[in-house]
């Protein structure tokens, strides 16, 4: 590890024990003395455990194991602006062919609304694996039963009411408010986001608390409080109903013109060698086609969005581009 990311990891160990990787223990520090490179894959998490990165990652490393493709993959949180102390991290872990980051769109905008000296693209381009819808959601005793009156009260006043999201502004929990606001004619400036950068693990207990009226962000963070009746889904913003939530409408059948979807993939440290490359699209790809991994994207509501090499190097190029325009039409930039 080279010497900025090692003062970066002591800070963050000191001040938070959010850190704590999979086995319960500080990334880079392993319980039976083992040097991390002898150690096998990692995947770094950049914000909080029980946010969308997080449930994907883990998901992704137990099925992994279960499945014989990379035993024992080590998944462990690095969070911090909105993802983007992760990706500095992986920067700066140039030639590390072990270490990968767990990403999407959210570091993609959290890195330019930070004006960040590192973007992905610094990194290595592994694969592209989910597309999530997102949905709008509100607490049980909401006195909003339809996306159509909470746009309805929204339009009415939209400062007074509050919209939290699970990723700093200019990541998708950010521009989905911010698109849903301009298609139904309020100025995205008068919105108030409410950003918990640490993904769903910091927006539920928000939410449950009443610190904002609704909430946007993918709906496989909130399938067990839907489940168990503590939240509503007021619809869903992909083009499509999604499975675990077959009775909510999407946002088009509901009368509004959007459709919105995050993705999820996986970038290594620039710099690895073309081995070690191979070695992550290898496993991510035998991941891709397991059963068990179908049957995660089914129940947790993902769906399928796999891509490797040029063609996900293309897509992550594009997208950079993409939010980068996106942040200066909202005066972020």
């Amino acid at each position: 590890m080279r010497g900025p990311a090692r003062a970066l990891l002591g800070t963050v160990a000191v001040l938070t024990l959010l850190t704590i990787s999979a086995c319960g223990v500080f990334p880079g520090v392993f319980p039976d003395g083992q040097a991390q490179s002898d150690r096998d894959l990692r995947i770094l998490v950049p914000n909080t455990p029980g946010g969308g990165y997080d449930t994907t990652a883990r998901t992704a490393a137990r099925v992994m194991d279960e499945t014989h493709i990379a035993p024992d993959v080590q998944v462990f949180n690095l969070p911090g602006a909105g993802g983007t102390v992760g990706l500095q991290r992986i920067v700066d872990e140039r030639g590390n062919g072990e270490l990968a980051l767990q990403m999407g769109l959210g570091v993609v905008g959290a890195s330019h609304e930070a004006k960040a000296k590192v973007t992905v693209a610094r990194t290595t381009p592994i694969a592209r694996l989910i597309e999530e819808a997102g949905a709008v959601v509100v607490r049980k005793d909401s006195p909003y039963r339809t996306v159509g009156d909470l746009i309805t009260a929204w339009r009415r006043a939209p400062e007074r009411l509050a919209v939290g999201g699970g990723s700093s502004p200019g990541g998708p929990d950010y521009l989905l408010p911010m698109e849903l606001a301009k298609t139904v004619g309020i100025d995205p400036k008068k919105v108030d986001y409410v950003g918990y950068g640490g993904g769903g693990g910091d927006l539920l207990p928000a939410l449950l608390d009443g610190e904002v009226d609704f909430a946007t962000s993918g709906l496989g963070e909130f399938l067990d409080q839907v489940d168990s009746g503590q939240l509503r889904v007021l619809a869903v913003t992909g083009e499509h109903p999604v499975e675990p939530l077959a009775g909510v409408p999407t946002l088009k059948s509901s009368g509004i013109d959007l459709v919105f979807s995050n993705w999820r993939g996986i970038v290594a440290p620039p710099g690895i060698s073309d081995a070690d490359r191979q070695r992550w699209v290898d496993a991510l790809t035998e991941l891709h086609r397991s059963s068990r991994w179908q049957a995660e994207l089914d129940r947790h509501g993902w769906t399928d969005a796999f891509a490797t090499g040029d063609t996900f190097a293309a897509y992550l190029t594009q997208q950079d581009k993409l939010v980068a325009g996106l942040a200066a039409s909202l005066g972020r930039e």
